[in-house]
This record gives structure tokens, sequence and C-alpha cells, in this order.
């Protein structure tokens, strides 16, 4: 039964990503809303529904040390599984200018997040993310959204649409939320029935959370990012992925420890010195070069997956 309602929680993540992704691409031409902040903003904010449900409920619960290892692995996963397999399949073709800053705040934001975590440690103090904390990674997270609004305003469509398509307002709203429901409840399915079948092998809860959950949640950035690049929207396919991994971390986390602080396990600094270094990694895919457009083809999508992997093993047999 667990894997009939994995399959069908894939197919209701690939159908509902397909029409989140047909719906936001929409609102974006009608409004003339230049596609990468659509992939920051509404595409973003939807396909991390599912961790931001996850870490809440853990929150609630008291079990909130789950949420930062959920975003975490679920960022990690993020840049190099999602990035990868999807330019493994439709190699990702993107303007610098248009991708450069958001690249940065990322870069930004994970370092803030190790710093906020482990810098009570230089004073004999335990790592962990306090009320204090999660309120100032919330404030952040207005900033951002200010700053993404300003751009929106400020940043003219380089393109006019040739087409003379036009897009309803009202359906295409309709088909970004039929979207996100299909996206939360096909990721809840993933989740539920990977971690049942998951344990049925004797798995640790650790290290189901650290792989399973994290995996899970990210499968509506993977199947979104995917049909976005074989669309030929590649500016929401990283747009998508970047936007997810600093909501993550600003809007999750924040809102998670101000809930409840959250204790962090000191292995736990390896884990985020690693979400930075392979931050720098992909910086230096898709910014090194003199060539205007970045290119993040097979090859480099390749290099990042075999990454996962490595740490998918080392994961293993730390815990």
């Amino acid at each position: 039964m667990e894997y009939l309602i994995l399959i069908l929680g894939f197919a209701l993540l690939i159908k509902g990503a397909d029409i989140f992704v047909d719906g936001a691409s929409n609102i974006a031409k009608k409004f003339k809303i230049p596609p990468i902040i659509v992939g920051l903003t509404i595409v973003s904010l939807g396909t991390s529904a599912p961790e931001l449900a996850v870490s809440l409920i853990s929150s609630i619960e008291g079990n909130n040390g789950i949420a930062i290892g959920n975003v975490l692995g679920s960022n990690i996963f993020n840049t190099l599984m999602v990035l990868g397999v999807t330019a493994i399949i439709m190699p990702i073709i993107i303007k610098k200018s248009t991708m450069f800053k958001d690249y940065l705040v990322n870069i930004v934001v994970s370092l803030g997040l190790l710093i906020l975590t482990f810098g009570r440690t230089l004073f004999n103090k335990e790592a962990a993310l306090s009320r204090v904390s999660g309120i100032i990674l919330l404030l952040s997270c207005i900033v951002y959204i200010f700053y993404l609004i300003k751009t929106a305003k400020t940043s003219g469509v380089e393109e006019e649409d040739e087409d003379n398509t036009e897009y309803k307002v009202g359906a295409s709203i309709v088909r970004i939320i039929i979207g996100i429901i299909g996206i939360v409840i096909g990721g809840n399915l993933v989740v539920n029935s990977a971690s049942s079948i998951a344990y049925s092998f004797g798995l640790s809860d650790k290290l189901v959370g650290l792989t399973i959950v994290a995996m899970g949640t990210s499968l509506p950035e993977l199947v979104t990012s995917i049909i976005a690049a074989i669309k030929g929207e590649n500016d929401i396919a990283v747009g998508n992925v970047l936007g997810s991994n600093i909501f993550n971390i600003l809007l999750i986390l924040g809102v998670s420890s101000a809930i409840n602080p959250i204790i962090v396990s000191s292995s736990l600094i390896v884990d985020m010195i690693f979400l930075i270094f392979i931050a720098i990694i992909l910086g230096l895919f898709m910014f090194t070069g003199k060539k205007e457009k970045l290119n993040l083809g097979k090859i480099k999508g390749l290099i990042l997956v075999l990454l996962y992997i490595c740490y998918m093993v080392f994961i293993i047999y730390r815990n």
C-alpha cells in the first residue's frame, strides 16, 4: 500500500508542478514581470511549502531539531540534485546579470545562518538558534521580499512577447493554486510513504530525517525546475532553487526558532560549511568565463550530482 501511495505522490507532484509553472509563467508575461522574480518569489515559496509544513509542525510539537536538519538537507539537495539533474536533462542557459545578486544573497544568508547558530559557541555556549535569531531571520526575509518587489518594479522585460496570446489573470491564479495544492499533497504523500518504507527496513530516525524527509520535501523544487527548464523557463528553474534556499533559511528557520529555540547538534556545522562550499562551487560553474550568458550544462550537472552522492555516503557513515 505504501508503494502505491508513493507513486500517487509522485504523480501529484509532477502534475501539480506542471500546472504551477504554467500559471506562474502566464502571470509574469501578463504583467511584464521578469521570470527570475517569479521564480524567486511565487514559485520558490510554493515549492517550499512542504519544508514549511514539516518545520512548523516539528516546532509546535517541540521537535524542532528536525527543522534545521530538514532545511540544511533540502538546501543541499536543491543546490546539487535539483540543479544537477535539471542541467543533465536540459542545459540551463540564462544571463549572468539576472542571477548574480540573488546568488550573493544566497551566500550571505547561508553564512549568516552559520554565524547565528555557532557564533555563540565561541563563548562556550551551546549551539542554538534563539528566538532573537529567529526574529533576525524573519526581518531579513521581509527586507528580501521588499528588495524583490523593488527589483520587479524597476526591471523591464527586455523582449516583448511577440505572440498576441491573452493571459487571463484569474485563470492563471487558479492554476497556481491548484498547482500548489498538488505539490503540497504530493510532497506529503511521498514523504510519509517513503519514511514508512525506510522504517520498515530498519533505518534510524536521524538518518531518515537527513535523507528521506529532506529529499522528499525538496521533490517539488526538483520537479518544478525540470519542467520549467524543459518549457524553456530557465529563469524560473534557477530562481526557484535560489529563492527556495533563501526562504528555507530566512522564513522557515525564522518562524521555527521564533516559536521554539532550536538546539543544534555540533555535528551540523559540517553540513552548514558544506552548504556554503557547494554554493561557492555553483558560483564558479555559473559565473566564471567571459561569456555574458551562464551555461550550466550536462558535465557540470553530473559533477553536482556526484557531489551529492558523496555527501550521502558521508551522512550514512557519520550516522
